[in-house]
C-alpha cells in the first residue's frame, strides 16, 4: 500500500528529503511548486515506508489502507496528479547547502514579523550558520496567520506551529514581542545591533471592491471577520450583523470558502475548536442560513483549492448548491478542459462542482451556494446593507488569459451581510522603498533593492511582502530558504558591516523603551495558560483576546 498526501498538506516540503525513493512531487525546484495546490505521492514507486509521514508537521500523509472517513478519494487525486506528470529518470538530488564557515563568526539577524515566513527564516538560518536571531512582532503572541488566519476547525494545518516552537527553543533564537519597529525601535537601530534585518511582515490591507454602498455597515472585509472570530487582538471588539438570513460573500478563494463554513457549521462543533469566545457566542445567536459566493469567472478559473471544494462534501448538516446552468462552460473554457495539458486539479474542481450541483438538498440543512461569471456592482442599503446587485459576466480572452466582462444581465440579492474576499495587499514599511504598483518591497531574490534597482545593503524581505500575497503556509518555506541563501552569500563575501551594538545593548534598549516586552518565557507562559483554560473545556485552547490578557499571563498572573 502506498502512503498518500491529504487536504491538510502544507507544501512546506519537508516530507520531500526523507523519501528513499524521491516520489514526492512537485519539488522546490519544479517550475509548478509554486503554484501547486498540494503536494503528491506517486504510488507505483512508493514503498511504503511511512518516513514521509512522520515528516509532516500537519499530519497530511496517511496510509492508503488507513486514509480517515471522507478522504479516501485523496489516493486518485494523488495517482491522477502522475498521470500527467510521470516521474522522470531518477536524479541526484543536489546536496542541501553546507554552514557558514565557523571563522566568520556569530552572524547576527533581527527578523521583523513572527509568522511563517519569518519562523521558515529563522530556521534556515541558525541551521546554515552560527547565528543569533532576534523576532521581532508587534503583538505578544507569534505565528501570525497560522493564529489568526487559519480557519478553527482546521486545527491539523495549526499543528505547523509545533515546527516553529522546536526552531524557538534554539540556543540562538530570542523573541521579542509586543514591540513595535518604527515605534520602539527605528529600523535604523536595528541595523545598529544586527548584520542584517530581514522584513517578514505579510499583506495586512484587504483589496477594496471599489463599488458604491462599500462603506454601508454590514459591507466588511474577509480579513476583518476571519481576524474577528480568530481572537486577534485589533478585531476582537467588532461587531457583525448575523440576525439575517443570507450571507454573500464577493469572492470564491479558499478564504471565502473559510468564512462560509464557519457560518454554516453547527456552533457545537465549532465549540471543540480554539474560535474565540465572542465569535463562538454571536454564532450561537446566529440566524444566517444560506451563504452565498460570487465568483468573477467560470468554474473552471475557480480561486478555491480542489481539496478545500471537496473537503464540503464532509460539513454536516450543510447542503453545496450549484444550479446546473451556473455550469455551462463557455469555448474557451471548454477548451481548457479538453487540453490534455491541462492539470488534473483543475478537472477536479469542475468534476466536483457537477457533482455538488447533482446532490440532493435536505429540508432544514443550511445552504452553501456558489454562483460563478458574476461581480458585484452595488452594496444597496440606506443605513445599512439590505441588499447587493450583481452583474452576469462572460470571458473574453485578452493577452493570452480569459478575462471576465459584464454584460447588461443585472439581479438584486436580499442580505443583510456583504464580505468581500478579493485578496490582500501589502503596505509600505517605514524607511524601505516600495512599489505602489505591485504592493511589495522591491526586491531581487529577497535582497531589498530600491527603484532604481540598487541594493539597500543589509536589508531583506520574505513572505508575503517579497512575492506578493500567493502561496500557502508551506510556499513560505522555499521563499525563506531562498532570501536566507542570498543573505549568507553577503556574509560570506563581507559585505555585511558588524553591527556597532550586541545582542546585550539591544536587550537594554527595548528593556527601558518597552517594559511590556514579551520574550520566550513570556510567550510560553501566555501559550501554556491558554492551553490550560482550553483543556478545561475540551478544545485545544481558549485565546486571550487583548493585549492586557495576554500581558497578565505572561507573568502568570
Amino acid at each position: 500500500m502506498a502512503f498518500v498526501v491529504t487536504q491538510r498538506c502544507c507544501n512546506d516540503a519537508s516530507c520531500l528529503s526523507e523519501c528513499p525513493v524521491d516520489c514526492i512531487r512537485p519539488r522546490p525546484e519544479d517550475p509548478d511548486f509554486a503554484t501547486a495546490e498540494m503536494l503528491y505521492i506517486d504510488p507505483q514507486t512508493c514503498i511504503d515506508c511511512g518516513a514521509c509521514a512522520d515528516a509532516c508537521p500537519v499530519d497530511a500523509i496517511y496510509s492508503e489502507d488507513e486514509l480517515p472517513e471522507g478522504l479516501q478519494r485523496y489516493t486518485d487525486i494523488n495517482a491522477g496528479y502522475f498521470e500527467r506528470h510521470p516521474l522522470d529518470a531518477k536524479m541526484i538530488q543536489p546536496a542541501p547547502p553546507g554552514r557558514v564557515a565557523k571563522e566568520l563568526g556569530t552572524l547576527r539577524v533581527a527578523i521583523v514579523g513572527a509568522g511563517p515566513a519569518a519562523a521558515y527564516a529563522a530556521e534556515e538560518l541558525m541551521r546554515r550558520a552560527d547565528a543569533e536571531v532576534e523576532v521581532i512582532d508587534r503583538l505578544p503572541s507569534p505565528h501570525g496567520l497560522v493564529r489568526a488566519g487559519v480557519a478553527p476547525d482546521h486545527a491539523g494545518t495549526k499543528a505547523i506551529t509545533m515546527t516553529f516552537e522546536a526552531a524557538a527553543r534554539h540556543a540562538g533564537f530570542r523573541y521579542l514581542l509586543n514591540v513595535e519597529v518604527g515605534e520602539h525601535i527605528s529600523h535604523a537601530e536595528l541595523m545598529d545591533h544586527h548584520h542584517a534585518v530581514i522584513y517578514a511582515v505579510g499583506a495586512s490591507a484587504d483589496r477594496s471592491l471599489g463599488i458604491p454602498g462599500e462603506s454601508l455597515p454590514g459591507s466588511h472585509s474577509a480579513g476583518e471577520f476571519v481576524a474577528w472570530y480568530n481572537g486577534h487582538p485589533d478585531y476582537a471588539d467588532r461587531v457583525f450583523d448575523l440576525s439575517g438570513e443570507r450571507a454573500v460573500i464577493v469572492g470564491n478563494g479558499n478564504v471565502a470558502l473559510d468564512i462560509a463554513r464557519v457560518l454554516t457549521l453547527d456552533p457545537e462543533e465549532l465549540a471543540r475548536t480554539d474560535i474565540a469566545d465572542h465569535a463562538l457566542a454571536a454564532l450561537r445567536d446566529s440566524t444566517i442560513r444560506e451563504v452565498v459566493l460570487l465568483g468573477r469567472r467560470g468554474p473552471v478559473q475557480a480561486a478555491y483549492t480542489s481539496p478545500e471544494f471537496l473537503a464540503l462534501q464532509r460539513l454536516p448538516g450543510v447542503d453545496v448548491i450549484i444550479d446546473e446552468s451556473e455550469l455551462k462552460l463557455d469555448s474557451a473554457s471548454q477548451a481548457v478542459l479538453d487540453d490534455p495539458g491541462t492539470e488534473p486539479s483543475t478537472l477536479l474542481k469542475v468534476e466536483l462542482a457537477r457533482e455538488y450541483s447533482q446532490q440532493a438538498q435536505h429540508p432544514g440543512h443550511k445552504r452553501i451556494v456558489f454562483r460563478y461569471l458574476t461581480s458585484p456592482v452595488e452594496i444597496l442599503g440606506t443605513d445599512r446593507v439590505d441588499g447587493l446587485t450583481i452583474v452576469r459576466n462572460e470571458l473574453a480572452e485578452s493577452g493570452g488569459e480569459l478575462t471576465p466582462r459584464p454584460t447588461d444581465c443585472t439581479e438584486t440579492i436580499a442580505t443583510s451581510l456583504v464580505l468581500r474576499s478579493v485578496g490582500y495587499r501589502g503596505q509600505p514599511v517605514p524607511d524601505l522603498p516600495f512599489d505602489e504598483s505591485r504592493h511589495i518591497v522591491p526586491n531581487e531574490r529577497g535582497r531589498v533593492v530600491t527603484a532604481e534597482g540598487d541594493p539597500v545593503t543589509g536589508v531583506y524581505v520574505t513572505g508575503w511582502i517579497k512575492r506578493g500575497p500567493r502561496g500557502v503556509i508551506g510556499t513560505n518555506k522555499a521563499c525563506a530558504q531562498e532570501t536566507v541563501a542570498g543573505l549568507l552569500d553577503d556574509f560570506a563575501a563581507g559585505m555585511l558591516p558588524a553591527p556597532r551594538h550586541d545582542r546585550r545593548a539591544l536587550h537594554a534598549l527595548l528593556a527601558e523603551r518597552r517594559p511590556e516586552l514579551v520574550d520566550g518565557t513570556g510567550w510560553r507562559a501566555i501559550d501554556a495558560a491558554e492551553r490550560e483554560l482550553g483543556k478545561r473545556q475540551g478544545r485545544p485552547r481558549v485565546k486571550f483576546v487583548s493585549v492586557a490578557e495576554m500581558l497578565a499571563a505572561s507573568r502568570g498572573h
